[in-house]
């Protein structure tokens, strides 16, 4: 693909839009424009682009105009929006027209139907994976303590699991332990599956979690995405091992996951 003049970011929360600026500048992007959330957003984002304007969820018409005032064809959608704020949000008239449009309201129909409004005003929205390869591990990646056996069977188990949820969109993640699922990944988020399972596997701890990409995965709404928050999670929650879909999830603050890896014996890899 063709590296853009100048970049769209339409901007969630946590620290992948941040990620996100810094490599697309190094990759040859000069002009960096960011739609960024109120509520959601990180502040320090203002420092990695050349534009900034903030919105509320919701006001569609605001972020159209934003990126058609700045010259702005192509753009990226990174960083997580809140669920309850996604389904609880105040649109304008034009984001009105687009609910009531839609026959099923999920975040796939949501942010397609965001996509085919940018469309209307001549704005492409793309994947942001381009810029994100090196921190997207291969298979084989593994920090902290090697597998056994019995792991291994669990991450091949669990990872059969979680490809079926993610096929029927229920979810992506699951937990696993001794070839039981303890917990399927659904409304609440990865982040409460990992509690909820860490919570069955009894006061011993010990079990597997899985987290995939759907098999017809859109990454220009959605990317897999884990961090050193979810590294505390599963340390609070006594799991053993956070394992993901290789090449197709995103790996954030990997030094801090490293070193939490090491210091809670938690096993983090790629299958």
């Amino acid at each position: 693909m063709a590296t853009p003049e100048t970049l769209g970011i339409i901007a969630g929360n946590r620290d992948l839009p941040v990620l996100l600026a810094r490599e697309a500048r190094a990759a040859g992007v000069r002009r960096l424009v960011a739609v960024a959330m109120e509520g959601e957003t990180d502040e320090t984002l203002a420092e990695h682009v050349d534009e900034i304007t903030w919105v509320k969820v919701g006001q569609l018409n605001k972020l159209i105009k934003t990126f058609r005032g700045a010259d702005v064809t192509q753009c990226v959608m990174v960083g997580q929006i809140a669920p309850d704020n996604l389904f609880n949000l105040r649109p304008d008239l034009r984001a009105m027209k687009l609910l009531v449009g839609l026959k099923k309201k999920n975040a796939h129909t949501i942010f397609g139907g965001i996509a085919a409004e940018l469309a209307k005003d001549g704005i492409e929205l793309i994947e942001a994976t381009p810029w994100l390869q090196s921190a997207m591990p291969a298979k084989g990646f593994i920090l902290g303590p090697q597998l056994t056996e019995s792991q291994q069977a669990d991450i091949e188990y669990g990872l059969r699991m979680a490809t079926e949820i993610a096929r029927l969109d229920i979810g992506q993640t699951v937990v696993v332990k001794n070839g039981a699922v303890l917990a399927v990944e659904g409304w609440e988020g990865t982040d409460a599956c990992l509690t909820r399972g860490g919570e069955l596997a009894g006061t011993d701890g010990g079990a597997i979690a899985v987290k995939v990409a759907k098999p017809k995965h859109d990454f220009r709404f959605d990317i897999p995405c884990l961090g050193a928050k979810t590294l505390e999670i599963c340390a609070a929650s006594r799991l053993a091992v956070l394992a993901f879909e290789a090449e197709r999830t995103l790996l954030l603050n990997r030094e801090s996951v490293e070193e939490k890896a090491h210091r809670h014996g938690i096993t983090v890899c790629a299958v």
